[in-house]
């Protein structure tokens, strides 16, 4: 029976500073997170490393590449959700209002953007493009708290809104694949 393992890593702690989603890269604290992110994972046997092409999540497992010798391949599926036209930033409180509202309704969307339907649909046929690639192998994922809990929730609801608000940056969460059967676990850093 082949199992496939992947390594959801969740980025580190970013600079919010008014540059575009795309550019916006780690906090002083976040390239200190990638450390240990790269130290509890170079003794895994990872065998590959995707991430979304925002530079917060292929930093994040950049120090971890450099140690296992592997390049990093960009997959733009597996970018952050597209909250809204131009993808600018909500406060605290009006972001909670609409995370209620987008895992009430899975086809909500603010204007310009996605709705978890769609996020959740690009992100996991990456996924599954990763894993039919990669069968019987461990792979690591740079990726962002909102796309790893709709990946995560299409294989099982109870990883809905209170999973992504508990949720850490960084935080790594393993899926395990093995036949029919998925089963996650946190993995403590």
């Amino acid at each position: 029976m082949t199992t496939t393992y992947i390594y959801m890593v969740r980025h580190g702690d970013s600079l919010r500073t008014g540059v575009d989603e795309w550019t916006r890269g780690l906090s002083p604290k976040g390239k200190e997170d990638a450390l240990r992110v790269m130290e509890c994972l170079k003794d895994e046997g990872i065998d590959a490393l995707y991430s979304s092409p925002y530079i917060r999540a292929v930093d994040t497992i950049a120090d971890l590449a450099d140690k296992l010798e592997q390049e990093i391949i960009l997959i733009d599926d597996l970018r952050e959700k597209v909250w809204m036209e131009g993808n600018e930033q909500l406060s605290d409180e009006d972001l909670y209002q609409e995370l209620q509202k987008m895992y009430t309704n899975p086809d909500y969307a603010l204007p310009g953007g996605e709705s978890n339907r769609e996020c959740q649909a690009r992100a996991v046929k990456a996924l599954q493009d990763i894993l039919r690639t990669h069968e019987g192998k461990r792979v690591a994922i740079g990726t962002h708290g909102m796309v790893m809990s709709l990946m995560l929730g299409h294989y099982s609801p109870e990883y809905g809104l209170d999973f992504l608000l508990q949720t850490t940056k960084p935080d790594i969460y393993v899926m395990e694949f093995k036949e029919d059967e998925t089963s996650v676990r946190r993995m403590l850093l």
